[in-house]
């Protein structure tokens, strides 16, 4: 393994039941790179995510993060999330709570920090992404892209090492995709790791260092963006790809 990874993925494994949803995944992730899975629904890219932050058990195989094997027994689950952030299609923010008690919730508990001190931290962070005039606010009188950017908020409160994203413009309007797109995009030049599941194959061509074709459980086919997108090699991949191309997303 190398050691100047931040995430390695060595033959993983997941079933749910006698459905085999990821089939020998290995991976590679470089400090401050951004992969992007790309695939059809049910290819096993929200799996392999969930696997990583450790919401679905693995069958086999190992991941480490920063050199340490989150997959071993015995692991503390909590401590390994404090240093993954993941934000999901659905925005999952409480609807009780206003933007600034979403984001500082978990600093708090979590990290045992100082209310002064995650408030301080949730405005900056809320003043970076456009949302200092929603501080107050209750995610009911936010629009989707603001939901999903609070959601995004709260993850990097955390100041985690890696960023996981799950089909996060998925739920959204059209028009609201690029102001959470955008966002990505300032994290990927702010040097963020990050993988992140995606549909929007114009945005994973502009960002990604790699880009990771999943079929049927497996990463068929990796490689850059341009290679990716310019030259696939496997015809599962070139069929993938020249639907999206016909659809007029690509």
């Amino acid at each position: 393994m190398s050691s100047t990874a931040a995430l390695e993925i060595e033959g993983l494994r997941k079933s749910f039941g006698k459905n085999l949803v990821l089939d020998g995944i290995d991976l590679s992730v470089g400090e401050h790179e951004v992969t992007c899975l790309i695939g059809a629904s049910g290819s096993g890219k929200s799996t392999l995510l969930r696997c990583v932050n450790l919401l679905e058990p693995v069958d086999a195989g190992r991941i480490v993060v920063a050199g340490e094997e989150i997959t071993r027994r015995g692991v503390d689950v909590n401590r390994v999330r404090r240093r993954i952030g993941i934000v999901f299609q659905a925005f999952n923010l409480f609807p009780h709570m206003s933007v600034l008690e979403n984001v500082t919730l978990a600093p708090r508990l979590a990290l045992r920090k100082g209310r002064g001190e995650t408030e301080e931290q949730a405005r900056a962070l809320l003043g970076r992404f456009g949302l200092s005039d929603k501080v107050e606010a209750y995610p009911d009188h936010l629009s989707g892209g603001q939901q999903q950017r609070v959601a995004i908020v709260r993850a990097l409160a955390m100041q985690p090492r890696l960023m996981l994203l799950d089909e996060v413009t998925s739920a959204l309007d059209p028009e609201l995709v690029a102001e959470v797109l955008d966002v990505i995009g300032e994290l990927a030049a702010g040097g963020m790791t990050m993988v992140i599941a995606t549909h929007e194959m114009g945005f994973a061509r502009d960002i990604a260092t790699r880009v990771c074709f999943l079929d049927d459980g497996v990463i068929l086919e990796q490689g850059s963006p341009e290679q990716m997108f310019g030259s696939p090699r496997e015809p599962r991949t070139q069929q993938f790809l020249q639907r999206i191309v016909s659809a007029h997303r690509l």
